[in-house]
């Protein structure tokens, strides 16, 4: 494989594939100590970022190999006005294989262009963010045991999340899946999702405003923020931000083994006091992508 840019370009096999090498590591973490030793990852973020970038560190260090890059774009020589092109073949000279967030849709692509060495989109603006799904997917097979029959809800900003609109793609594939979409009317899911995605694949769906109402009979709940930075102006945000706060209240018709996902960071949208929840598993997910990129970049960088 040479980059990873879209969820959609593994194949259901190739995930199982990624989620089976994932558990093993998880198994037996001392036989992967140095798969990679000698190598070196670049992170390029022109975007902030707390857990993708560690995690991306964490996973090679815990391969054994090494990493470099930068965390803004500000401290980059974009702050100069270099391409995004001209940056990524400079550091493709530097490491051996690339993880880039960049704001901008289709900014990853270009740079898999011009890379003479693997690139992982980190994400890109509201766009694809395929490592997420890669973890979520991870944790869903964790939690569940499996990624067929299964009715998923995603509550909150699904108009903006790349988080959601990939875990979509990526589930589309299976059998038995349903989903259910909760939101306020201005952040539903955009059209092109639901059109060319859900209709597309004959998958069951339905939309609501009422998390409560189909609580029952969700066994995922992906919890998603209202984020601040994908609106034009701040009364719409502020109207919004608090539109669906998941307590213990809400969980009291759920049923037993819903797992609660999240793909973090979480301003308000779960109380904490959700944390204690056994269904509550949006940590157990940090610690899954870290994992599942260990799996990833072992496969991209053709290491057995």
């Amino acid at each position: 494989m040479n980059h990873l840019i879209d969820i959609l370009q593994l194949s259901t096999q190739e995930i199982d594939e990624l989620v089976e090498k994932a558990k093993d590591i998880i198994a037996n973490p001392e036989a992967y100590a140095h798969k990679c030793d000698g190598k070196i990852l670049a992170t390029l973020f022109f975007e902030p970022s707390t857990r993708t970038r560690l995690s991306f560190e964490s996973a090679m260090l815990s391969l054994g190999g090494k990493t470099l890059g930068f965390s803004s774009a500000s401290s980059s020589s974009a702050a100069k006005g270099e391409s995004v092109a001209d940056t990524v073949r400079t550091v493709s000279c530097y490491a051996d294989i690339i993880a880039m967030r960049h704001p901008k849709e289709g900014a990853p692509l270009v740079a898999s262009m011009r890379s003479e060495v693997p690139v992982i989109n980190a994400g890109d603006g509201g766009h694809n963010h395929p490592t997420q799904t890669l973890t979520d997917l991870l944790t869903i097979n964790r939690e569940k045991g499996r990624f067929n029959d299964l009715t998923v809800g995603f509550c909150g900003d699904l108009k903006f999340g790349r988080t959601v609109h990939s875990l979509i793609s990526a589930l589309s594939r299976y059998t038995g899946i349903k989903f259910v979409l909760v939101s306020p009317e201005e952040l539903k899911l955009p059209s092109y999702v639901k059109n060319e995605v859900i209709k597309k694949n004959n998958i069951p769906y339905e939309q609501t405003t009422d998390l409560e109402s189909v609580m029952p009979e969700l066994d995922i709940l992906y919890m998603t923020r209202v984020q601040r930075e994908r609106f034009f102006n701040e009364e719409d945000y502020l109207r919004l931000k608090d539109s669906y706060i998941l307590t213990p209240e809400k969980l009291k018709n759920a049923k037993q083994d819903l797992c609660i996902m999240h793909p973090l960071p979480r301003v308000n949208e779960i109380s904490v006091a959700v944390d204690d929840d056994p269904r509550a598993c949006y940590f157990k997910q940090v610690r899954n992508g870290r994992y599942i990129r260990m799996a990833l970049i072992m496969k991209m960088l053709g290491i057995e």
